[in-house]
């Protein structure tokens, strides 16, 4: 499914992404998360360790909660447990290693924003992101310009 996003395969069999429907992806994800009044409202979470820097910078940066390192199963569903959350949106670094966070929004009803590269799974994604999501550059890059953007569209 994120064969449309793809620009271009080389010859030993390396995917490059579309840049410009990544940039349309980023304006339609800042959109979406200025659309929610309370940035608190917002949960970022990243399980990679290169995301989990990338992530706490722009969760300093928009006001966002940051959850870099383990997701806690049971943090969107569970209402007994301390860590239970409800927030409006959650954005996800992979949508593979960040499976179980995607699960849990689906059960409660969150949209869901994620980077996803050209063999991410899109279940229970509402907005993707084509990027590379593997590298700690691109990853920073990512989410600098969602912030960048939705500093600007916040004013």
């Amino acid at each position: 499914r994120m064969k449309r996003y793809v620009f271009h395969r080389t010859v030993d069999g390396i995917h490059i992404i579309h840049l410009g429907k990544t940039w349309e992806k980023i304006m339609v994800a800042a959109r979406a998360i200025v659309a929610i009044e309370n940035p608190a409202d917002i949960i970022v979470a990243s399980q990679r360790p290169y995301g989990s820097r990338a992530v706490l910078k722009f969760s300093q940066y928009t006001g966002a909660n940051a959850m870099a390192g383990r997701w806690m199963p049971g943090t969107l569903t569970n209402q007994i447990t301390t860590k239970y959350l409800e927030p409006r949106l959650l954005i996800v670094t992979d949508s593979r290693t960040d499976s179980q966070a995607l699960k849990e929004a689906s059960y409660a009803n969150i949209p869901v924003i994620a980077l996803c590269d050209t063999d991410s799974p899109l279940e229970n994604v509402d907005i993707a992101i084509p990027a590379n999501n593997k590298g700690k550059e691109a990853i920073a890059l990512l989410y600098w310009l969602l912030a960048r953007e939705l500093q600007y569209l916040r004013g």
